[in-house]
């Protein structure tokens, strides 16, 4: 029988999903403000609902946001979220209640990118199928800048560590695009721009073979918290041969079997108001409908 399909582009890989990025916040008003009020996500209703810490939904994924020293994620996170106009009306309705921050905004050519008040980018797209995947809201991807010969290494250790794939991509510079989840990626952009230190900031996915990485980074002396049963951390991306660091961001790794693998996350419809409220639209759905099926 004739190969009718390409098998392979449906392989996942090691990594199932992409969950969250975590990066400390100083107030947690200014980041409702962002968050909430200025990108429409949504803050989760069951867990973190202190004002210690504040998880936002964006679709699946999440942001984690607990109070502390300012973190700076070195790149940006990118978003999927529908509808520009409202977006940049959203955004334009905080700007006075951010003044004296880094909080910003701008349009460009396919995004929208926007600027927490401690410096965090985001760039928000609207919903493209071929190229993010069947989503309306979520985090397809996060970039980080990494220095200039570093991809081609990061590309090595991501399969051979980890059970990863990744490939190294060659376009607006050298990227290596590691595969974290269906239509997800770490990236790292090379650039030759000088870059801080690293902060503390981390991210973390799920993988299902758990304990094939754990040995490999153990012996290689890169697990750097052991959490729980289900979950334990590294830090740095190292060269395989020399064992030098390239970068340095905490990768929070979970188990399949934790127990909040894939838990349902309330997103609400920020188009929703008080003055235009209707009956069963308070929630938007994270994943492109019926309609706009691709076959």
């Amino acid at each position: 029988m004739p190969q009718q399909f390409d098998r392979s582009a449906e392989d996942l890989g090691n990594a199932i999903h992409f969950e969250h990025v975590n990066i400390q916040v100083p107030d947690q008003r200014l980041a409702a403000l962002f968050y909430v009020t200025g990108l429409g996500l949504t803050r989760d209703p069951f867990l973190m609902v202190s004002d210690t810490n504040m998880w936002i939904n964006a679709g699946r994924s999440q942001f984690h946001l607990p109070s502390g020293r300012p973190q700076v994620l070195r790149g940006h996170t990118g978003l999927v979220i529908e509808g520009r106009e409202a977006l940049l009306q959203r955004l334009a309705s905080v700007a006075k209640k951010l003044e004296g921050t880094a909080f910003a905004f701008a349009e460009h050519n396919d995004h929208v990118e926007a600027t927490c008040p401690w410096g965090n980018r985001m760039r928000c797209y609207e919903p493209d199928a071929a190229r993010f995947g069947r989503i309306t809201l979520g985090i397809p991807y996060v970039e980080f800048d990494v220095p200039v010969g570093t991809t081609p290494s990061i590309c090595a250790f991501y399969p051979d560590v980890m059970g990863m794939p990744a490939q190294l991509r060659n376009g607006d510079g050298k990227v290596a695009a590691v595969k974290t989840g269906r239509d997800q990626h770490l990236l790292f952009r090379e650039t030759d721009r000088p870059q801080p230190d690293y902060d503390g900031h981390h991210v973390q996915m799920y993988i299902t073979d758990f304990s094939g990485p754990y040995r490999r980074l153990l012996a290689r002396n890169l697990v750097s918290r052991e959490d729980n049963q289900y979950q334990y951390r590294f830090c740095d991306i190292v060269d395989l041969d020399s064992g030098k660091p390239l970068f340095t961001v905490e990768h929070e790794v979970r188990s399949a079997t934790h127990p909040m693998f894939m838990r349902p996350m309330v997103n609400r419809n920020p188009v929703v108001n008080n003055r235009n409220y209707a009956y069963g639209h308070d929630q938007s759905s994270w994943a492109m409908g019926p309609d706009q099926y691709d076959g």
